[in-house]
């Protein structure tokens, strides 16, 4: 093994953000400096920390609220959905055929002809 050609393999202090230090072996030189160990680590602690910094869970829970609220609008209840009655005017089907007839009678020239071709009495007799 060649010699002055590794790293020194020193102890050094890390340092975590919550506080906690502890040294350990490396090839560092100097002090280390962290921003979580195992003493903050959810899963070593069993603590879960959540961190919402611009507020995305509060906006969506708005967004569905908004849109919950606009299909509860749209929806119709049962309660409200009016019930059509068979034939709620005294006329009878038969009527509203005849009047109906005449409607598509009016608006085409060939049958109205026809129509009143047989309509009329025969001046022939």
């Amino acid at each position: 093994m060649k010699t002055d050609i590794h790293p020194k393999y020193e102890e050094i202090k890390f340092t975590c953000a919550c506080g906690a230090t502890f040294l350990a072996g490396s090839t560092i030189d100097k002090d280390f400096k962290t921003e979580i160990c195992s003493s903050c680590h959810p899963f070593y602690t069993g603590k879960q920390k959540l961190i919402d910094t611009s507020g995305r869970v509060d906006k969506f829970m708005a967004k569905m609220k908004k849109a919950q609220a606009v299909a509860e609008k749209n929806v119709k209840k049962p309660e409200e959905v009016e019930e059509v009655d068979e034939v709620e005017d005294t006329k009878e089907v038969a009527e509203v055929l005849e009047e109906l007839e005449e409607e598509v009678v009016e608006n085409k020239p060939e049958e109205k002809a026809a129509k009143e071709v047989a309509e009329s009495p025969e001046e022939k007799e």
